[in-house]
């Protein structure tokens, strides 16, 4: 029977993220960067301002919102989404992505990462503007709502942007029960097994009640501990990433050159032909890249679009922020923690161990930690991971109430535990590829959303840079609501 399953979903894994699928991706990001007029450069220093610049300086970025009322602050809706995003992807997806498709991958992933900035951006931008309330005065946003109220608002458009919106939650639902739960606890549970020997069933049921009591609080809960568990991650596993690179300093200049001419197949991956190691660099680059940011799959709007903010420019431009922290920061230092180790031989791309993944991970931290590496490592997933779950616990929960209503959360949830115990005891490659198949099947219905709806996407930019930057006094564009009970006030006078 899994035997069956592997086989039906490496033949649907090899459709979904064939190269199609890859243009379609990428081709999304270069279209939204080339329509903005490359927003991420271009305006970069507003950006950085507004996002991680407004944490110092705006206390409107941080405010928690009142009990009663259930918006989130700009920065938990960040913390909440970099949560779901700096996952094992960030650790185990990276040293995949190295020993598959050599040192070169890494340069397709900060490819990825660029011009994702902007389908992020694009997402955030319209979940924000065809966001809804919800009858626990919730807000509800996402490729769903944009799918059905923004392309089927469209002019004989309204029967697929219904239908685009159904299957966008069903593989969101089916998604969050593989990339945000069944890896990323399997992940756990084999690590702590390996570095101290603690059973992947007890770590599968502590890890179970810990998220089911965060879990069933719902978004405010989530957000409460994401908040303070994502920076304090980020910050220590960075910070362990940097002095593993810093004691191999003397190989920096030959990381960078290997990473380039690996790109372009200026040398073999792992002894590899050259046409083919170029494909598997950018195969893999690519695939991984998306897995660690999920810039295009539609997924961090759902709990960016529960921000207390009212510009939908203004929490686009913290999705171009999640991305840049994602790949370009936690995922870079990554790879020079491991290309810098001396594990990767940099002239053919060939693993000079017979470690893999997330192993390969701590066996270049333990160049400079000594054994206490492979625990650093251990603990490092524990809490990305973790975090992971909590975060994807919240997309799916949003598709599932788009598919069957807000009372049906709670049976979601249930099962959403459930299944954390499963992934605790579940074959890893499984997990990984189930993971990869419908991450891609949820950016399918979605880039045709933010394609289609590109138009709106460059009305809502252009109109907030003429007035925020260029000083001109417009009226603002904040909801698709306020716009349409405009339009049917004028209809009626």
């Amino acid at each position: 029977m899994i035997s069956t399953i592997e086989s039906i979903n490496s033949a649907v894994n090899g459709f979904v993220w064939g190269l199609p699928m890859l243009i379609l991706l990428v081709g999304t990001g270069i279209l939204m960067t080339t329509l903005t007029k490359v927003f991420q450069i271009t305006h970069f220093r507003h950006w950085v301002k507004n996002t991680i610049g407004g944490i110092f300086r705006d206390e409107h970025v941080t405010a928690h919102t009142d009990k009663d009322d259930m918006q989130i602050s700009q920065f938990q809706s960040l913390c909440t989404a970099l949560a779901a995003t700096i996952g094992t992807g960030n650790i185990a997806g990276v040293a995949a992505a190295i020993v598959s498709g050599g040192p070169g991958a890494i340069f397709w992933m900060w490819i990825v990462a660029f011009f994702g900035m902007m389908t992020n951006f694009s997402e955030n931008v319209l979940g924000i503007y065809y966001r809804r309330r919800n009858e626990r005065n919730e807000w509800c946003g996402g490729a769903m709502y944009y799918l059905r109220d923004g392309l089927g608002a469209k002019k004989g458009c309204k029967q697929i942007g219904a239908i685009l919106a159904t299957l966008f939650s069903i593989f969101c639902v089916i998604a969050s029960f593989g990339i945000g739960n069944m890896s990323q606890i399997n992940s756990i549970a084999l690590n702590m097994n390996s570095a101290f020997g603690i059973p992947v069933i007890a770590t599968g049921v502590i890890l179970m009640v810990l998220a089911g009591l965060v879990i069933v609080g719902g978004l405010k809960r989530i957000a409460s501990v994401t908040e303070r568990l994502v920076p304090f991650m980020a910050i220590i596993y960075l910070i362990g990433a940097v002095i593993v690179f810093i004691m191999h300093f003397d190989r920096a200049g030959e990381v960078f050159v290997s990473i380039f001419k690996g790109a372009f197949g200026m040398k073999a991956v792992g002894g590899g032909i050259v046409g083919s190691g170029v494909a598997m660099a950018v195969q893999w680059g690519m695939k991984r890249g998306v897995f660690s940011n999920e810039a295009g799959l539609g997924s961090s709007v759902m709990v960016h679009s529960s921000s207390n903010v009212r510009e939908p420019v203004v929490q686009g431009m913290w999705g171009i922020f999640e991305v840049f922290a994602d790949t370009i920061i936690v995922c870079t230092l990554t790879a020079f923690a491991v290309l810098s180790s001396g594990l990767i031989n940099l002239e053919t791309g060939e693993v000079m161990t017979d470690q893999v993944s997330t192993a390969l991970v701590a066996d270049a931290f333990s160049t400079v930690f000594g054994g206490a590496g492979a625990g650093f490592i251990a603990i490092a997933i524990l809490f990305f991971a973790f975090s992971t779950v909590l975060g994807w616990s919240q997309y799916g929960s949003k598709g599932f109430e788009y598919l069957f209503g807000t009372k049906a959360i709670k049976i979601y949830q249930v099962l959403f535990v459930i299944f954390i115990l499963v992934g605790a005891t579940m074959d890893l490659s499984l997990a990984w590829d189930l993971s990869d198949t419908f991450n891609g099947m949820m950016a399918i219905p979605n880039l045709i959303g933010v394609i289609s709806l590109s138009g709106v996407v460059v009305k809502i930019t252009k109109n907030y840079v003429d007035r925020k930057i260029g000083g001109r006094d417009i009226k603002p564009m904040l909801s698709a609501l306020d716009d349409i009970q405009e339009l049917h006030e004028k209809e009626i006078s």
